[in-house]
């Protein structure tokens, strides 16, 4: 394969890979695939669903979780076009536009659902450590203007990398390992120096995903203080069973980061395919598990999605 110029614009066509070498197998690696992006959108619909319809999970702790389940969402859909693009019509092509689209959505809404779950670790602390001052303190105009500072913080610093990209020459190979575009990968394609790019790309993972890493872990350390403080057992284990399924979509957003930065940083000598699985995993597995764990976890969750599925089953609804 060429890349392919157009001298008077300077636009050029990368190309996806996915699965290289397994070319004759993508319709049976597409099944999973297809699988667990339809189980990710159904469940954070479902989710989304039973928290706009039923009045009583209409508090703080639903308001933060429906913001997950969006930016789960998004991000799922995000990658879906190309992923599923290459395994069922070999479409590998994508222009810069729309590839530097797609990189915009993925790291700001890699970056909105760390800011999310910082605030529903600020939720957990309010409620556990200021129960009485909960409603006052996280009223519905303050949640709405955290999350729309996690959207805005996300999105202007990510703003500027596309225009960072823009502004190299790409001389070199113009194949992209993944189904999909990076930063950290397409800026290794330039013809020129990348330190701009390294230095600010450090910048914005410190500043996002580093200081949210170090306030969650502030709050529970805080949290942990105020149960060991109550007088009762129950009460203890009674406050902390309200924080597994936040610590849960904390494990399983940031495990998965660490493990894909170790494998770039140190695992060059690892097959190709262990890049894939982890860069994977990194992308689908929170999406994909959030909404179980938070319905198997949560009991309001799980008796209002119990309750809508008794009723799709009840014979009145065929009548």
């Amino acid at each position: 394969m060429i890349i392919f110029y157009n001298s008077s614009l300077q636009k050029a066509t990368f190309f996806l890979t996915g699965f290289q070498g397994l070319e004759e197998l993508h319709g049976w690696i597409s099944i999973p695939f297809f699988s667990i992006y339809l189980t990710v959108i159904l469940g954070n619909l479902t989710v989304l669903h039973v928290i706009r319809t039923d009045a009583t999970l209409h508090e703080p702790m639903y308001y933060f979780l429906a913001m997950l389940a969006l930016t789960d969402l998004g991000l799922c859909l995000s990658t879906l076009p190309t992923v599923l693009g290459i395994f069922w019509f070999d479409a590998r092509e994508i222009g810069i536009p729309a590839c530097f689209t797609q990189l915009f959505f993925i790291h700001t809404l890699s970056l909105v659902e760390s800011s999310v779950l910082l605030s529903m670790s600020f939720d957990r602390y309010v409620a556990i450590c200021n129960p009485l001052r909960y409603s006052t303190i996280l009223t519905p105009r303050r949640i709405v203007k955290m999350g729309l500072s996690s959207v805005l913080r996300s999105a202007l610093l990510i703003l500027p990398l596309p225009f960072l990209l823009k502004r190299f020459h790409y001389c070199r190979s113009h194949v992209l390992a993944h189904a999909y575009c990076l930063h950290l990968e397409i800026m290794k394609l330039a013809c020129s120096s990348i330190i701009v790019n390294h230095i600010y790309g450090l910048f914005v993972v410190a500043c996002t995903v580093g200081v949210d890493s170090l306030l969650i872990f502030l709050s529970y350390t805080l949290i942990l203080h105020a149960v060991l403080g109550k007088a009762s057992r129950q009460e203890r284990l009674r406050a902390l069973n309200t924080c597994i399924s936040h610590i849960c979509a904390v494990l399983l957003f940031y495990i998965p980061m660490i493990g894909l930065s170790l494998v770039h940083r140190f695992g060059e000598h690892l097959p190709r395919i262990v890049h894939l699985l982890m860069s994977c995993v990194y992308l689908l597995v929170p999406p994909l598990m959030n909404p179980i764990v938070y319905s198997i976890k949560t009991k309001q969750i799980r008796q209002r999605i119990m309750k809508k599925f008794e009723f799709v089953k009840s014979p009145r609804c065929f009548q």
